[in-house]
């Protein structure tokens, strides 16, 4: 194969490319009609009252977790399996972070450990379950655990729009929590460049979301904390704001809403052809002995966001550095998803130890993610699956 196959890649056409080109020719740039539309479809697209879209999954968390309660003195727990952003945005809120261990059979966050991690974190006001790989959580048992602990649950979809819950409602609905967030990266399930969503159903916490993004200036109808600064006779001055709390300009462009309104309508296309790669690896990897699919379940409600081997590394012969450079020297891209975030330096320093997270311990030894997107083709994903039975047969 002379093309090198990466693990992910985003698909463009001529239709994206127009949508793009009508913002460019049009007159407004950023804060314009693009980013409500886009507001709007997503709203509807997962059966959510309200869609905030901002400039990346990173600051959609931010607020989310600010929107939530999160601040100094009280935690936000997490899954240890999940890009540093998860866990991040507690310490960007000035709360403190926890972690909650996976479930060895989804990679999911384990109800039972969030129950120990609360436990543990009495102060807890919010909890990040993480839909690894599009796969989503158990979240009416995670609910019920954050419930009965009086914390708040903000789900992080960023690898999961298009997943659908077991009862067919879709994620990002927030049936089961307080806010959902997205990420539009390229490698995500539909592409803005960069760019972030949050969904919800609570009109106050939408109103703080909108305040938040944009300095933390009164948006919508927010009453004014000073009406007598605001106008006389009961009229506003026209060029009147206030800024009521400190926000942040978390602002999209018109030009990224556009490309990502295009890419969602053809997000069912992207999920349903993810869906057929994934049955192909599916059924090559069970009849192996030496490694297999990190998630085994709920192949028809994820998103497939990722396709995760676990190998026995030692019964190969190889460490995980040597097959990726085999693969690579094939053209075959590879990744780990993720380093435990309790491992890196920064959260050793606060304390956390890698080795209280066992299953999150033995998924990484045992992880790696192999090409999985919409454009990879029959051929290609042939080509993959015969690179891999070199070494793991």
């Amino acid at each position: 194969m002379n093309t090198f196959i990466p693990y992910g890649r985003h698909h463009l056409d001529q239709s994206d490319i127009q949508a793009v080109v009508e913002v460019l020719e049009g007159g407004l740039l950023t804060q314009g009609p693009a980013v409500e539309a886009f507001e709007q479809a997503i709203a509807e697209y997962t059966g959510a009252r309200y869609a905030v879209a901002v400039s990346n999954g990173t600051a959609a968390l931010h607020i989310a977790a600010l929107a939530a309660g999160v601040e100094p003195g009280k935690s936000l727990i997490t899954s240890p399996i999940t890009f540093v952003a998860s866990a991040n945005c507690a310490l960007y809120a000035g709360g403190s972070p926890g972690f909650a261990d996976i479930d060895p059979g989804t990679v999911n966050m384990s109800s039972d450990s969030l129950s120990e991690a609360i436990a543990a974190n009495p102060n807890t006001v919010a909890v990040v379950p993480v839909h690894f790989a599009g796969l989503p959580c158990d979240m009416p048992a995670i609910q019920k655990v954050a419930d009965d602990a009086g914390a708040v649950v903000i789900e992080d979809a960023s690898h999961a729009l298009g997943a659908t819950y077991p009862d067919g409602k879709r994620v990002g609905s927030c049936a089961h929590s307080i806010m959902t967030v997205f990420s539009f990266h390229p490698v995500k399930a539909i592409a803005a460049g960069e760019g972030g969503m949050v969904t919800t159903n609570d009109e106050q916490v939408y109103r703080r979301l909108l305040r938040l993004r944009s300095h933390g200036i009164n948006k919508l109808d927010d009453s004014f904390q000073m009406p007598e600064q605001s106008g006389k006779n009961g009229e506003k001055y026209p060029w009147y704001y206030e800024m009521q709390e400190l926000g942040f300009n978390y602002r999209i462009t018109d030009i990224q809403c556009a490309l990502a309104l295009s890419q969602l309508q053809k997000l069912d296309q992207f999920v349903a052809r993810r869906r057929e790669l994934v049955n192909v690896y599916d059924e090559v990897f069970s009849g192996m002995m030496l490694c297999r699919a990190a998630q085994g379940e709920g192949r028809g409600e994820s998103a497939h966001h990722l396709y995760v081997l676990r190998i026995d590394f030692a019964a190969i012969e190889l460490t995980r550095e040597q097959l990726m450079l085999e693969l690579k020297s094939r053209n075959i891209g590879s990744q780990v998803h993720y380093i435990p975030v309790p491992m890196q330096p920064y959260y050793q320093r606060l304390g956390f130890k890698p080795e209280d997270y066992v299953n999150a311990q033995q998924y990484y030894r045992e992880a790696l993610s192999i090409p999985l997107y919409y454009d990879l083709t029959d051929e290609q994903q042939q080509y993959v699956v015969s690179g891999l039975q070199e070494f793991l047969t």
